[in-house]
């Protein structure tokens, strides 16, 4: 066992599970051939560890087995293979050998890249397994995106992920993170992204999946990872897909009254511009703003994604810190209207060039590839503290060729200045709120939402004194 959590390459991965006397289970792969159970027919002594191998390609076929569904490559349908293919092995042979077996089912459903082209190529992989012999099952689900771009490359790809997902679920099983870091073991991002990762059952009943989202950006798995207020993962081009977006991005330590009203006022003018559709809100944390302070603070984010949680607001994490990377990510996934929500104090930086050295085009080039989808920019006054001064939509200190592109794109539409704010919201900071929650002052409750006050009070985030009654 010992040596098998030391393996990277995936023949030894395989190998190590081969040799593990305990593990016996179930493939089923649809979509990109059969190319994780390969690894394990070739790295030798496979007959110890697959009880049956199967790959149901054809629709009827798949349906009869798993049951109908309206996608095959989607959660659902991964989820009834596992499930399936889980009860058929106990089923079949715990009665045998339950006693010393540990069993698994590991489950595929792939687009790779087809003869006619075309499409996200992506797919959902998952196992299902007993940490020992006897026990209640755990289950790991992730989303992948392929991004090789011949489909032989994609399939190998493909592969090599699965066997370290099924690597990891033999052995790393009780580090989960040390499972997550090996999950890319012989590849990179270049080639394939993680952008969903779940963990459930016996052995991760206390693994929060949220802080497994803000791991995959750290690690580099994805650029962004999404949950939703109820602490859920999803899969961002699910969110996305088909729905204009309206993106805040903030440190949100805590979310106050000014974010809510920036919301409130972007959303009233973002609505008017796509004729009433209802956009996907998204609340935004970047990793350099986790990171601002030094190391991660693991209990810092999870504090900052409860009290976010207490709005309703689904939240995503990205390592884009630059707008126009941010704008082309979403992009990726929707053709509709996006729209970035900032406060006047932020505008300035969107001018500033030190952003846009590693770009060809400079500046020019980077707001090309904001702009591009017709985006727009909306853009909350901010009060100065010190010197009491309005930053606005129009009124923002740049220097003459700034200048001129300011105004350029204010004409086109694509800035925009937000009418009907709170002005006593203005007088909230973020970071005195969350001095004075630190400390157990009084009268930071007046800052922040009614909900999240209450969310911050009970589980005492961001160093509040748990159940200290407001005055």
């Amino acid at each position: 066992m010992g040596q098998g959590t030391r393996a990277r390459e995936p023949r030894d991965k395989a190998l190590a599970v081969n040799l593990d006397p305990a593990r016996y289970g179930t493939f089923a792969e649809i979509g990109a051939g059969q190319e994780v159970v390969r690894w394990f027919f070739r790295a030798g002594g496979a007959a110890g560890t697959i009880a049956k191998s199967i790959s149901a390609y054809d629709m009827a076929v798949s349906d009869a087995i798993y049951g109908p569904c309206k996608r095959y490559v989607c959660r659902e349908r991964l989820e009834a293979m596992l499930d399936y293919e889980y009860r058929l092995n106990l089923e079949r042979l715990a009665g045998k050998r339950g006693a010393d077996t540990a069993f698994f089912s590991f489950a595929d459903t792939v687009k790779a890249r087809s003869f006619k082209g075309g499409g996200e190529c992506h797919g959902w992989m998952g196992v299902q397994f007993q940490g020992a012999p006897g026990e209640e099952p755990s289950r790991i689900v992730l989303h992948v995106r392929m991004l090789d771009a011949e489909a032989a490359q994609q399939q190998e790809a493909l592969g090599i992920v699965g066997v370290n997902l099924l690597h990891g679920a033999s052995f790393l099983f009780d580090e989960p993170e040390a499972l997550l870091r090996g999950l890319l073991d012989e590849l990179s991002t270049q080639r394939i992204e993680i952008d969903l990762i779940e963990f459930s059952g016996a052995r991760f009943r206390e693994v929060d999946n949220r802080a497994m989202s803000l791991r995959l950006v750290q690690l580099g798995l994805s650029g962004a990872a999404a949950f939703g207020a109820d602490g859920a993962v999803l899969q961002p081009s699910e969110v996305l897909h088909g729905r204009a977006a309206l993106v805040l991005r903030g440190s949100f330590r805590p979310v106050t009254r000014v974010h809510m009203d920036m919301l409130r006022c972007a959303l009233a003018r973002f609505r008017s511009d796509l004729a009433g559709e209802e956009p996907v809100v998204l609340m935004e944390v970047t990793m350099r703003n986790l990171l601002a302070e030094g190391d991660l603070d693991l209990r810092d984010f999870l504090d900052r994604a409860d009290a976010l949680a207490a709005t309703g607001h689904t939240v995503l994490i990205s390592d884009y810190s630059e707008y126009y990377r941010l704008a082309s990510y979403l992009a990726g996934y929707t053709s509709k209207r996006i729209g970035l929500v900032m406060g006047g104090n932020l505008l300035g930086d969107l001018f500033d060039e030190r952003y846009y050295e590693k770009l060809d085009g400079g500046i020019l080039e980077a707001f090309g590839r904001l702009f591009r989808n017709d985006l727009r920019v909306y853009v909350y006054p901010f009060r100065d503290a010190a010197s009491g001064r309005l930053a606005t939509a129009e009124r923002v200190a740049l220097d003459g060729p700034h200048a001129h592109l300011h105004g350029y794109l204010l004409g086109r539409g694509w800035i925009h200045g937000l009418e009907g704010h709170d002005p006593g919201a203005l007088r909230f900071y973020s970071r005195e709120v969350f001095d004075a929650i630190r400390k157990g002052e009084d009268g930071w409750e007046d800052a922040v939402p009614e909900a999240v006050a209450q969310r911050i009070r009970e589980r005492g985030l961001f160093g509040h004194p748990r159940g200290r009654i407001a005055r």
